[in-house]
Order: C-alpha cells, then sequence, then structure tokens
C-alpha cells in the first residue's frame, strides 16, 4: 500500500512551477500534468514493493480546530501576505484532485473535517503490525512530513520524502513522538507545552524547553514531571500530535470511505490524456 499525502505532492509542484515567482501565472495543464507525472513516477518507483497507490486528501476543515481554535491559525496570514493568488490555487488543485478520483485507478479518500494526516494515520494503525513475515504487507508513506514517523512504531510501515528523495527513517519512533508533543509543532500553530495556547498569534515568546530538562522528562511519564497547567498543556498537544488520538468518530468515516471507495478500472485514461492534450503522458499510460 503506497499512501500518498496528495495535497502535500500538488503543493511542492506548483511551488516548482512558479519556482517562487507571483509573476508566473498558474497554468492548470502544467499543474495536472505535473502532479499526475508525479503520481506515475512513484507508482513506477515503489509498487513492485509496496503495492497499490491509495490517495490521501486534506478536506477544507479540521475537526483539531474544534478542539483548538488557534490550529494552523497562522497559515491564513501567511497567505493572505503572499503575493500568490491561493484561491485560484485550491480551486486548481481541487479540480486536479477531483479528475483523479474519477478517472484513475487508485482508492481517493477524502473525509469531513480530516486531513491526509488522520488518513494515512487510520490507514497505518489498521494494517500495521508489531512483527512482519514475509506475507506482511509493507506501507509506504509518501510525505515529507516528519510527523509521520512516529508510524514507524509499525515494523511494516515506511516512509519516502518526495523533497528530500530518500527515505525517512526513526530509530526511536515512542521517544520521537513524546519530545514532538512537549516541543509543539509552531508550523501548525501548537505552541510547546510550557506555553499558552495563543502564544502564535499574540506572538508572544514561548518559554524555553531546555534540551537537559527534555532529556529527564522523556524517561518519566508527564504525571511525574507536569504540574497542573503543564499537563493540561501536555494532553493538548498530546491529541492534536499524536496520531493515534483520532477520534473514533473520524477513524470509522476514514476506514468506511476506504472500503467503499469505487475501484475506477483503466478504461477512461485514454479519453482523459486526449481530452487534456496530454501526449507525453499518454505514451506512459501503462505505468498509471
Amino acid at each position: 500500500m503506497i499512501l500518498i499525502d496528495l495535497n502535500q505532492v500538488m503543493i511542492s509542484n506548483l511551488m516548482m512551477q512558479v519556482n517562487s515567482n507571483a509573476a508566473n501565472a498558474i497554468d492548470e495543464n502544467m499543474v495536472r500534468h505535473m502532479v499526475l507525472n508525479s503520481i506515475r513516477m512513484y507508482n513506477v518507483k515503489f509498487k513492485a514493493e509496496y503495492g497499490s497507490i491509495v490517495i490521501c486528501c486534506d478536506d477544507k476543515k479540521y475537526w483539531r480546530r474544534d478542539f483548538f481554535p488557534y490550529y494552523k491559525a497562522s497559515r491564513k496570514k501567511d497567505r493572505e501576505a503572499s503575493p500568490f493568488d491561493w484561491n485560484l490555487i485550491f480551486e486548481t488543485l481541487n479540480k486536479v484532485r477531483d479528475e483523479i478520483k474519477e478517472t484513475f485507478p487508485y482508492k481517493v479518500i477524502q473525509v469531513d473535517k480530516t486531513e491526509a494526516d488522520d488518513v494515512i494515520a487510520t490507514l497505518c494503525h489498521k494494517f500495521g503490525v508489531t512483527l512482519k513475515n514475509d506475507s506482511t504487507e509493507k506501507i509506504l508513506i509518501l510525505s515529507s512530513d516528519k510527523d509521520f514517523m512516529q508510524l514507524q512504531k509499525f515494523a511494516n510501515v515506511y516512509q519516502y520524502s518526495p523533497m528530500g528523495k530518500k527515505f525517512l527513517k526513526c530509530a526511536d519512533p515512542d521517544k520521537f513522538l513524546k519530545e514532538h508533543i512537549c516541543k509543539g509543532d509552531r508550523s501548525d500553530g501548537i505552541p510547546n507545552f510550557l506555553s499558552s495556547d495563543d502564544t502564535f498569534v499574540t506572538e508572544a515568546r514561548q518559554k524555553p524547553v531546555t534540551e537537559k530538562k527534555l532529556n529527564i522528562w522523556l524517561d518519566q511519564e508527564p504525571e511525574e514531571f507536569c504540574n497542573e497547567v503543564m499537563l493540561r498543556n501536555y494532553k493538548r498537544n498530546e491529541l492534536l500530535i499524536d496520531l493515534a488520538k483520532i477520534p473514533a468518530e473520524y477513524q470509522g468515516k476514514i476506514l468506511n470511505a476506504y472500503e467503499t471507495a469505487p475501484n475506477n478500472g483503466r478504461d477512461k485514461l485514454f479519453n482523459y490524456f486526449i481530452q487534456h492534450r496530454m501526449k507525453l503522458l499518454m505514451e506512459h499510460i501503462q505505468e498509471f
């Protein structure tokens, strides 16, 4: 099973196209070609060892924001300050995603109020094993997001970074997760567990988590080193970061979407490539 973090793949391809230059117009046909060609290359490179592709998508809304209103709050602000037309970008990317869902022989999983992280984690928890044998199906996560390294607690889960063009390996997934919970995740608007919820929104300074203290805490349970406020913040971060803590409601919806996803054949591919004048990809149609 190859789990592709579609949003990350598409955004990285898009940024390559515009080359960080807002003067470069968003070319829908070029984006479509780059995204599909990336999927084709991953299929060729990894299918023999890891099996079929599953496309994992972000929804427009996130359940984490219901729990923590500041989750990814700065991203909207950053996009408003960006020179790019993000409304057009997402419109283009959503259109390509829907075309993949309707036309290509891959399961495309998108569930209300969940992210690709939730889809990937839920499928890893469903099909991951602690001990593997020769008949165990391997699971490959295609994403550069290091958050997924916690899922290497499963013996059959691997991760490949498209941006780094290398496998990401984690020697101690449990320790990695605990450290991540303590330190938080600035890119997602999650402060460290010593700092208040609105730290990044108010542009306050985080209370430092020193390496010396962290090394001690990693060998203890949070109840041993936390006061009431620290423990509350630790639990806050744990729910937001620990991919084993996804609410059962959303896990159930994801598994149902996976089990009921239509299995498209390959009969629509030829006409699709003709319709979009994708001559170069047409020559590699058997690789999808």
